[in-house]
């Protein structure tokens, strides 16, 4: 239940508008062929901006215990051009969104989680969304 309410909050008080930013960034992406593979972590993670609490962004390397493409070299590789491409706005938007957050008492949670998803944008390949409870 508390899980719900701050999905509402978080969507009314910023999360609408950082969860559309990641997906204009998946469509911007989708421009290149090359971009199909970040446009798909976009709209997840997208999705993921929208409504965060009772979720999280776990490396699908500590998930699963075995590398994968996004998880060894070439997921590196892949991270360094997002994040000069469209990893920086958002992660910027994340943290101006975060500064706001933490003027009032109430925001200080939503601030915290924009801070998560400003990692997550500066680094989002190899990384997954799992429920927090089978996370654990």
């Amino acid at each position: 239940m508390l899980s719900l309410i701050g999905n509402v909050l978080w969507f009314v008080l910023g999360g609408a508008a950082m969860g559309l930013a990641w997906w204009f960034a998946g469509i911007l992406a989708l421009v290149s062929i090359v971009g199909i593979p970040w446009a798909r972590a976009c709209f997840v993670i997208g999705r993921f901006a929208f409504w965060p609490f009772g979720r999280e962004a776990v490396s699908r390397s500590a998930l699963t215990h075995r590398p994968d493409i996004g998880t060894g070299p070439l997921g590196l590789i892949g991270n360094v051009l997002w994040f000069l491409l469209l990893g920086v706005w958002l992660a910027i938007g994340h943290i101006l969104a975060a500064l706001a957050n933490f003027v009032t008492i109430i925001g200080i949670p939503f601030g915290i989680q924009h801070l998560k998803l400003a990692v997550i944008a500066i680094a989002p390949i190899g990384m997954t969304i799992v429920d927090k409870r089978a996370a654990r």
